[in-house]
């Protein structure tokens, strides 16, 4: 069974920067897609980043796209979000995901959620 578990959130001031984590377990991740999603209160849950765990390449939504960065660590099984130049409007519950599948924007295609960790950015 795969568990995902983040850590990293917080709250920040709007232009400051936070670094979230995904640690996971539970299996060999060689050709997994990771993603992280973020859901604000009253919206629909939204794709932000997503990073193919062999090759490493890398998709972003285009309003995060320039100031967030998804990585992986092979040898940590961990992946991580790297956000910069934070604005209020990213203020969100945020999720990371897995699935042994093909990189997708898609939610639904993604088998394995971590808990969520809350971001909050103040103006």
């Amino acid at each position: 069974q795969v568990q995902l578990v983040e850590s990293g959130g917080g709250l920040v001031q709007a232009g400051g920067s936070l670094r979230l984590s995904c640690a996971a377990s539970g299996r060999t991740f060689s050709r997994y897609a990771m993603a992280w999603f973020r859901q604000a209160p009253g919206k629909e849950r939204e794709f932000v980043a997503a990073i193919s765990w062999s090759t490493g390449s890398t998709y972003y939504a285009d309003g995060v796209k320039g100031r967030f960065t998804i990585s992986r660590d092979k040898a940590k099984n961990t992946f991580y979000l790297q956000m910069n130049s934070l604005k209020p409007e990213d203020t969100a519950a945020y999720y990371c995901a897995a699935d042994p599948g093909i990189v997708t924007r898609n939610q639904d295609r993604y088998a394995y959620w971590g808990q969520g960790t809350q971001v909050t950015v103040s103006s």
